[in-house]
């Protein structure tokens, strides 16, 4: 079990830095805390298995393909291709906006999906694979406000301070009752999106549909158009899903 929780340091070191891809062995066993011997050791093991990948000539490490093709593996086992992302296309299409799939894991959300609008020269871009904490931005709203009570308490509890926990129930409860979410510079100064969750053919909560955008210039006209085609294209993909 050490050897798994060190390998996943290495990895989190990896993948923490936007800017940064590439890192020494130095640069990691100062990350992870452990001596050179032990990353080295574990980098071998990983590099056999193409979690990781090493340039011949400086000698740097980074992740290695194995990730994308296990990646590639869940994303088909999502029903992406044949059922959600065509949808993501035509609400892309349609509202000339960045188009989103999150799910949640835990106390955060991870992107899973974004199909970017290429004739809008302003977009928000949000990376694959991030993770952002269930109590900020619209998706993660949505998804907590249609979760079971006592999962979505226990998330609350853990990210939301005490003395605003009562107000961020409400928030939620209303969210729930429109059916959809609204968040506004919560991630990045200027920026806003909307979300409507999504569900299977057994109504359990899969993930949220958002659109996000830039909100400088946004007419009421305009805002409105955006909540009523992630709801309209969330209901879309449920009835795909089976849900009723």
């Amino acid at each position: 079990m050490q050897s798994i929780d060190r390998a996943m340091h290495i990895i989190q070191a990896l993948t923490g830095n936007e800017t940064k891809k590439w890192f020494s062995i130095t640069d990691l066993s100062k990350e992870c805390d452990l001596p050179v011997s032990t990353i080295h050791r574990l980098l071998q093991s990983m590099k056999k298995h193409g979690l990781i990948q090493q340039d011949l000539e400086t000698k740097l490490y980074s992740l290695g393909n194995a990730w994308l093709e296990y990646g590639l593996q869940m994303y088909d086992s999502f029903d992406f291709v044949s059922l959600i992302r065509p949808e993501m296309e035509k609400l892309m299409h349609e509202v000339e906006e960045s188009v989103y799939f999150s799910k949640s894991i835990g106390l955060e959300a991870l992107v899973v999906e974004r199909i970017d609008c290429p004739q809008n020269p302003i977009r928000i871009y949000d990376q694959l694979g991030m993770r952002i904490p269930m109590n900020i931005g619209a998706a993660n709203k949505v998804m907590l406000a249609h979760m079971p009570q006592g999962e979505a308490l226990k998330i609350i509890q853990s990210l939301v301070p005490k003395e605003e926990t009562e107000e961020f129930l409400q928030l939620l409860s209303k969210i729930r009752r429109k059916g959809y979410a609204e968040s506004h510079g919560e991630k990045t100064p200027g920026t806003s999106s909307v979300a409507a969750p999504l569900f299977n053919n057994k109504n359990e909560l899969i993930g949220a549909l958002s659109i996000g955008y830039v909100n400088f210039n946004i007419t009421e006209d305009r805002q409105y158009l955006l909540i009523e085609k992630v709801m309209e294209y969330g209901l879309r993909i449920c009835s795909k899903l089976g849900s009723k």
